[in-house]
């Protein structure tokens, strides 16, 4: 199937490693041309050079104001255009309600809600007819996840964001999609395992729980990425699209 990416720009976010890298990777794979970000210049450099000429890299936080600004100016003078953006972000810290600070919320509502509903906005202002936004958030928005307290609470509120602004962009021709992942095998998921007293039998213990019995690999989310930011999906807006081996069990 050609996914009609070929010369097609989109902004990244959270691209230097993990599910933004390897959706990033999809993309350029596939003909499109991308502007990647994370918060340290060494580490955007080096994700920007992994993926080659048709990759520009951006050290900002998701958390600045000035951040979607930067990204969209980025795509329009080093490619002329802007197709889409996914707005890609780490998980805030882990840990239980009587654990988390009010610092800890604060942070986490500005890089992971706040941050994203500036990107979303600013990309919405910017985009055409076929644009597309989408978001990274997590199986939390269905149903909370034990010790992920902030994201519990955040990632639901970004999902309802999502679910309108597909309302009010829908008659412009925009789409906006979410994907939720589940246990992909990437950097974030090991750290949240070795929290454990044996992360090997916690992991053994989430892949019984998982219907194919495994991790996901970054690349497979990276492919269902590209696939609903790519015209092949016009079709699908306003979705919230599990990517997690079939352990979401409700319709």
């Amino acid at each position: 199937m050609d996914l009609g990416l070929k010369d097609r720009v989109y902004v990244v976010t959270g691209a230097t490693r993990g599910l933004g890298h390897a959706t990033a990777h999809e993309l350029v794979a596939d003909g499109a041309k991308v502007v990647v970000t994370g918060r340290e210049d060494k580490s955007v450099a080096e994700a920007a050079a992994a993926l080659g000429p048709n990759a520009v890299g951006v050290a900002v936080d998701n958390a600045d104001p000035q951040a979607p600004a930067r990204l969209v100016a980025t795509a329009r003078e080093r490619f002329h255009r802007l197709d889409g953006i996914l707005v890609s972000v780490g998980g805030p810290p882990p840990g239980f309600v009587a654990d988390t600070t009010d610092e800890q919320w604060q942070a986490a509502f500005e890089s992971v809600f706040l941050g994203a509903v500036r990107l979303a906005r600013t990309a919405a202002a910017e985009l055409g007819e076929g644009g597309v936004i989408g978001f990274v958030l997590s199986g939390s928005v269905h149903e909370p996840i034990p010790g992920l307290t902030i994201s519990n609470g955040l990632r639901p509120g970004l999902a309802g964001f999502a679910k309108s602004l597909a309302d009010e962009l829908g008659p412009r021709g925009i789409r906006v999609v979410g994907l939720l992942p589940g246990r992909i095998d990437t950097d974030r998921v090991r750290e949240l395992d070795a929290l454990s007293a044996d992360p090997e039998a916690t992991r053994r213990a989430a892949e019984s729980r998982i219907p194919l019995r495994r991790y996901g690999t970054p690349e497979e989310f990276g492919r269902t990425a590209a696939f609903l930011l790519s015209p092949a999906a016009s079709y699908l807006s306003g979705v919230m699209l599990p990517v997690d081996g079939g352990v979401r069990h409700g319709f």
